[in-house]
């Protein structure tokens, strides 16, 4: 903000007439030497009072990334799937600041057929103040690091992880859709905390939520990414499937969202239906009195 300076005007007082009542006083007297007036030192100047800073406060401990590797190694994974115990699906799972908002996710997967933008999309949501999270992968984030800096930069969006490189999350390679997950504890750990610090990085704070690639996960793998300090953001919508239905069944799927409810769908393939399909479904939902937040 620009400061503005006051100005400061001083009077002068009208001292002339007393200076002439005091000539006149003079002259029936004597002339003599007039006494010189004892000196005034002027008091120094106080010093202005100290104001105490508050200290800023201590930044979070950073997880012991070894230590968890350590206390999961060996452990055998149990479930597998999009939709395992300790997976977000809904705001009030998530203790959304509004329970009933419907919880637009976006995700940006990277990789040489992933790193593209959906300029419409973004563009029109943002122009409807239509907040949503926007998972980003660390490939995206290398392809395009001047929209990831101006998305982080937005308000309306709140930036979450989607991995390093965009695998399934799993201690053991077990794979889905044919891509191959994380091989072992230490590929899981690092698949999250590779892009949660670059994440910290470019938004200043660090993320709270990862979606593994292809939504994926062991409960091995979710205890990591927990001890990690990221919990796993899942969904009750899949909005368009991966970035291949076509606009009618986006805005069929999105626009059936109950509030409270998290959809996925992705802001990377600007020639899918996505973003047709879901600025339909998202005036839909407000038609209905539906609100929407982020994680």
């Amino acid at each position: 903000m620009n400061e503005h300076g006051i100005a400061r005007r001083s009077a002068l007082a009208g001292a002339a007439g007393l200076f002439g009542l005091a000539l006149a006083g003079c002259a029936a007297e004597e002339t003599r030497p007039a006494a010189a007036e004892p000196r005034r030192e002027r008091p120094a100047p106080a010093d202005p009072p100290k104001v105490e800073q508050p200290e800023a406060p201590d930044p979070p401990p950073q997880p012991d990334v070894e230590a968890i590797i350590a206390a999961h190694e060996g452990r055998v994974p149990s479930q597998w799937g999009t939709d395992i115990p300790g997976v977000i699906r809904t705001a009030a799972e998530a203790g959304a600041a509004d329970p009933a908002a419907v919880l637009l996710t976006l995700d940006a997967c990277g990789g040489s057929a992933g790193s593209g933008f959906d300029a419409t999309l973004i563009e029109r949501l943002a122009a409807a103040a239509i907040p949503a999270t926007l998972f980003l992968n660390h490939r995206w984030i290398e392809a395009n690091p001047g929209l990831a800096a101006a998305l982080a930069g937005d308000p309306l969006f709140s930036i979450q992880n989607h991995g390093t490189r965009h695998m399934p999350l799993s201690v053991n390679g077990s794979s889905a859709y044919g891509i191959p997950g994380t091989a072992s504890v230490r590929e899981a750990a690092l698949e999250v905390w590779e892009n949660h610090v670059a994440l910290t990085e470019l938004t200043g704070t660090a993320p709270r939520w990862f979606r593994p690639g292809t939504a994926h996960l062991d409960d091995v793998a979710l205890s990591v990414s927990a001890a990690l300090g990221e919990r796993i953001a899942g969904f009750a919508i899949n909005g368009d499937g991966g970035a291949t239905f076509p606009v009618r069944s986006v805005t069929a799927e999105v626009g059936a969202a109950a509030g409270g409810e998290i959809v996925i769908a992705h802001m990377n393939q600007p020639g899918s239906g996505t973003a047709a399909g879901i600025l339909a479904a998202v005036q839909q939902l407000r038609d209905r009195g539906l609100s929407f937040g982020v994680l």
